[in-house]
């Protein structure tokens, strides 16, 4: 009888803890702020939207959003800079008490928690979800690329492997199995040791566990005497190097380079451009190089240069060898917005990290904010032979030093993610910076949506309206994303869509059916 007792307060005392329990509401996770739990210190509370896993090391920092490095979505010096980083600051919570190995971007659902302060919680329960390992290991990078089962496509891939040498044998078996993962036709790889045998040694690893390739190293036509450099290995069964490297060793020497590969079966040609632009610590800046404050860090001047000599290097060689296509990838040590990275697109390049995933995008983790220092860009004439962009994070949602050991996973091998692009290479393409919209005019049965592509835009706002024949304003939404998902309207009929993108106003009909 004492033990049926005791079960039954212990059911009663569960049962009113659930009834006492509070919700917090967050209308807003993008503008929610820690704050807000000031009135609930020493309550237990029920969060009513996933938290999102931001931090793991030292601990677990968790936010209703991912932290992004506001310059990584907004220009630096800008409102709107100085305005994310408060946002940044409000929104992080440290989470005590939760159990086992998370990665960033997990996310908790009905997190129960103990409010410690405004800025510590303390685990009761929850669900973790996503961004796993496992999730990781089945991902289809060729269909994600949209290079699967097309054998006109390459498959293009840039990774700094952060000081990658001879002596470091789990370093390069974890690195195997990432390349391994990714299977490219192309590698462009950042941070490796200069010494012939190094390339070697990464072409015939892969070899070995991609019978299906036939790996090389290009041929460096003069001495390389830094440690690190940046190197190309090509699967020469279907792939042709020509002509010899292109080197630019402003600022630094053997880190920025340029290639020109044939694909044998069509005979079309790009210019691969890979770089390792120069780190934001080391020595002591001065000038337009030192620190000012608004997220660049040091040595943006240095950058800067550096991608005003890639552009320039571009068009001048360019010219010399007759092929205009160019893809731009590797580390150059400076986020998405960032004045380097201006400087490319100022010089006509396009930021495939913000076309393919708009300000989802992110490579690399420092101070608990995600980013992009490893990008891949093109020309316009390039474009539209781009079938596709990713970033597989295999490091930076991971713990720094987190079972750097185990050798028979892709995981923790760098503090970078390596970027892979698609391509379907076609010189007679020609890019059409006008907005699309699926290229179709009517649509029948069990159609959903419709897609607006290419009118997204970093500089002006832009949006979309449908109206029906009668002029009456049946939607109207800003336009987040390269690949713009719309709904079509539930009846049949003919409607007017207006996409209105810098500047400008595109009309165009749709007739559903």
């Amino acid at each position: 009888m004492k033990t049926r007792l005791s079960f039954f307060w212990m059911a009663l005392i569960a049962c009113q803890a659930a009834l006492g329990q509070i919700h917090i509401q967050v209308s807003d996770p993008e503008t929610w702020s820690a704050q807000e739990l000031a009135p609930y210190i020493g309550k237990t509370v029920i969060f009513d939207v996933p938290m999102v896993l931001c931090s793991n090391d030292n601990g677990y920092t968790i936010s209703t959003r991912r932290i992004f490095s506001p310059t990584n979505q907004v220009l630096p010096r800008s409102q709107e800079y100085f305005s994310i980083v408060s946002l940044n600051a409000s929104g992080r919570i440290t989470l005590a008490g939760a159990s086992g190995y998370h990665r960033c971007g997990e996310k908790i659902y009905n997190l129960t928690a103990k409010v410690n302060s405004t800025n510590s919680l303390t685990w009761v329960s929850g669900t973790w979800k996503g961004n796993t390992r496992k999730e990781l290991d089945t991902l289809n990078i060729h269909r994600l690329i949209g290079t699967e089962d097309c054998d006109s496509c390459l498959t293009v891939c840039a990774y700094n492997l952060e000081w990658y040498n001879i002596s470091k044998t789990t370093k390069q078996e974890k690195i195997n199995h990432a390349l391994t993962r990714i299977d490219a036709d192309i590698l462009g790889l950042i941070e490796i040791e200069s010494q012939a045998k190094t390339r070697e040694r990464v072409a015939n690893l892969l070899n070995s566990t991609l019978p299906h390739r036939q790996y090389k190293a290009v041929a460096e036509s003069k001495e390389l005497k830094e440690d690190q450099t940046v190197v190309f290995i090509y699967d020469s069964k279907r792939i042709k190097h020509l002509g010899t490297i292109q080197y630019n060793d402003t600022r630094v020497s053997n880190r920025k380079k340029m290639a020109c590969f044939e694909l044998l079966s069509t005979g079309e040609r790009f210019i691969y451009s890979l770089n390792h632009f120069k780190a934001k610590t080391g020595g002591i800046p001065t000038g337009g190089n030192a620190d000012m404050h608004d997220g660049q860090g040091e040595w943006n001047a240095d950058r800067v240069e550096e991608a005003q000599s890639v552009a320039g290097e571009y068009k001048h060689w360019s010219r010399q060898i007759g092929e205009k296509d160019i893809l731009i990838m590797g580390d150059l040590n400076a986020l998405g917005k960032e004045d380097p990275i201006t400087t490319l697109k100022n010089n006509g390049m396009i930021d495939l990290h913000r076309t393919f995933h708009a300000d989802s995008s992110y490579s690399y983790q420092y101070q608990q904010c995600a980013g992009y220092l490893d990008h891949a860009l093109c020309n316009t004439s390039m474009r539209p032979q781009v079938t596709g962009m990713m970033v597989l994070h295999a490091n930076s949602d991971e713990r720094r030093g987190y079972s750097e050991s185990e050798a028979g996973n892709m995981y923790c091998a760098s503090d970078h993610d390596p970027v892979v692009v698609g391509l379907k290479l076609n010189g007679s393409l020609i890019y059409d910076p006008a907005p699309k919209i699926n290229n179709a005019d009517v649509f029948f049965g069990d159609a959903t949506q419709i897609i607006i592509r290419d009118a997204y835009s970093d500089a002006h706002k832009s949006f979309y309206a449908i109206y029906n024949t009668s002029g009456h304003l049946l939607e109207r939404h800003n336009i987040q994303s390269e690949l713009q998902e719309v709904a079509l309207p539930n009846a049949p009929g003919l409607y007017i869509i207006y996409v209105y993108f810098n500047g400008q106003v595109y009309r165009h009909s749709i007739l559903v059916r």
